[in-house]
């Protein structure tokens, strides 16, 4: 017999998934899946801008995730763990990416155009401006950003994403939006 939400996963907190994991390991995945999962996709879209590459780590992600043991360990923190697979994982993802584009252009292909993904990716000015903005940050700058406001991760968990100290969040995270400003 399996337990039935009666809410929304994104309201369930880790701690109630883990006590659900308890009991139903496999409900309490889905509800980690559903939970999650557009949060991780944001995250690696920004990072990779290609839906495509992005839905893919997202999966690899959660595959990862039904295979690790340690998931649902009281102690164990799901979302900050979640975060830095998904991140580990696109950085793979464009290291081969530039991998193949450097093959390529040692042996250049005839009529061959490379797709502007990042204009498919978000629609309208505001959207656009946005990420010009945050491509003229450093990389440290722009994933604390990315991070904080977009993915809406605490400065704890930025810190256990980054493997930095909570301190150096705190002032990346200043001195991230003086630059914007």
């Amino acid at each position: 017999m399996s337990v039935v939400p009666l809410r929304a996963p994104q309201q369930w907190s880790d701690e109630q998934i883990k006590l659900t994991a308890t009991k139903n390991r496999r409900v309490a995945m889905n509800l980690l899946i559903e939970k999650y999962r557009q949060q991780l996709f944001r995250h690696a879209l920004y990072i990779l801008r290609d839906q495509d590459e992005a839905y893919d780590i997202v999966q690899e992600t959660f595959v990862r995730a039904i295979r690790e043991v340690r998931l649902f360990e009281p102690d164990f923190r799901m979302k900050a763990w979640l975060f830095r697979v998904a991140k580990n994982l696109c950085l793979n993802q464009v290291r081969n990416t530039n991998r193949r584009a450097a093959i390529l252009q040692a042996n250049p292909q005839p009529d061959r155009q490379e797709p502007q993904q990042w204009k498919k990716m978000f629609d309208g000015e505001q959207a656009i401006l946005m990420m010009e903005t945050l491509d003229r940050l450093s990389e440290d700058h722009r994933e604390i950003l990315v991070l904080r406001y977009y993915d809406e991760l605490s400065y704890a968990e930025i810190a256990q994403v980054l493997d930095i100290k909570l301190g150096t969040v705190m002032s990346r995270l200043s001195r991230a939006r003086q630059r914007i400003l």
